[in-house]
């Protein structure tokens, strides 16, 4: 006969509900886990979208995305000249919002020379950019269709094509657009503002510029030989790909990861205190059934066994309801949650181990009870 079972039947009101609300709290636990995989996953759609092997930036810098970067367009050209370079291509990032049916919608907007990388990936509705200018590629979740038209800086753009989970560590969607049109958004002056500069005779500034320059590298050359290349005769910052995606990891989302790390160390503490509560409650109500038990000669095991199964009988149960909810609702979270078979086989071990060691308060109180408060009411 199990005890445990039997007592949870006995009381599977109570059980269920307080096996619900732990699944909530699991639940956010693993949601949790899922927006730093999304985040980190998101950052790195961004910087893996042009298939590049090789990054070149301002010198002195750790541009484009660590932090701003400002090079001459045509240093593509002399990158591209370089032996052992298959291809090479312009690339500028920017931030921009645009008025879209009553609402603002931010962008990540990605300017690039059309044929060199740095364009958008696969298409998933509708056609490339073809045309040098007022042409848009975004994501889905930007909220818009082929055929919209909508408003950057003084002109108008046509969304011509849709991509799937392109956005950037701050999720925001990722738009696409020839570089010319990128770099002319980050150049143009409002035109009161542009009255003023023209009147004070201020020379504008070249708008022929870029973030950075991607390059491919043909499959026989040596990418840190080149990257060394660049540094010792163009007098730029060259990265690999690696790096670069180490770079982000470490300077772009190291701060977000680190709140969310102890964010979940608070909500598995809570948990193990609300689990060692919980089940030394129980305990202390059937403190008389286990002082019969120790009457008729129930070893100590069985009433520890009692207690442990029944605690981890809540960690299961309530593992798997938040399991199953965040898996329901994440879809519908403003920021990509994405749970990996890892992440819920780690927490299940955690969760494991935490139950074991909260049923020790009620164990220690178990077999502290006398039998003879069995006989005396």
């Amino acid at each position: 006969m199990n005890l445990a079972y039997r007592d949870v039947r006995h009381n599977l009101f109570r059980f269920v509900l307080t096996c619900f609300g732990l699944g909530l709290l699991m639940a956010v636990v693993l949601a949790m886990m899922g927006i730093y995989n999304g985040l980190v996953a998101d950052a790195l759609n961004i910087v893996r979208a042009p298939q590049a092997d090789l990054w070149v930036v301002e010198a002195g810098r750790l541009g484009p995305f660590a932090e701003a970067s400002k090079i001459p367009a045509d240093t593509r050209e002399a990158v591209a000249r370089l032996h052992g370079v298959d291809d090479a291509g312009g690339i500028t990032y920017q931030t921009i919002e645009a008025p879209v049916a009553g609402r603002t919608l931010r962008l990540y907007l990605i300017g690039y020379e059309h044929g060199h990388l740095g364009g958008p990936p696969e298409i998933a509705e509708g056609r490339q950019i073809q045309r040098s200018h007022f042409e848009l590629v975004v994501d889905r979740k930007a909220g818009l269709t082929i055929g919209d038209r909508i408003t950057l800086g003084r002109d108008r753009y046509t969304v011509v094509g849709l991509i799937e989970d392109a956005v950037n560590s701050g999720g925001d969607p990722v738009a696409y657009v020839t570089l010319p049109d990128a770099q002319a958004l980050q150049s143009q002056l409002a035109p009161p503002a542009a009255r003023i500069q023209s009147a004070r005779g201020d020379v504008p500034s070249s708008s022929n510029t870029i973030a950075a320059v991607v390059a491919r590298i043909k499959p026989d050359a040596d990418v840190a030989s080149i990257a060394q290349t660049v540094r010792q005769w163009k007098h730029l910052s060259a990265m690999t790909q690696v790096e670069q995606e180490e770079l982000l990891v470490r300077s772009v989302v190291d701060r977000a990861r680190r709140q969310i790390g102890l964010f979940l160390g608070i909500l598995l503490t809570v948990s193990a205190v609300v689990i060692a509560l919980i089940i030394y409650t129980m305990t202390m109500e059937k403190l008389k059934q286990i002082a019969t038990l120790k009457l008729i000669g129930a070893p100590d095991r069985t009433i520890v066994a009692l207690i442990v199964q029944q605690a981890v009988a809540l960690g299961t149960v309530g593992w798997s309801l938040g399991l199953v909810l965040i898996l329901l609702i994440k879809d519908f979270f403003p920021r990509r949650v994405m749970l990996e078979p890892i992440n819920a086989l780690a927490l299940a071990g955690i969760i494991f181990v935490v139950c074991v060691l909260a049923s020790g308060l009620g164990v220690r109180a178990a077999l502290k009870v006398d039998p003879a408060t069995a006989i005396g009411g």
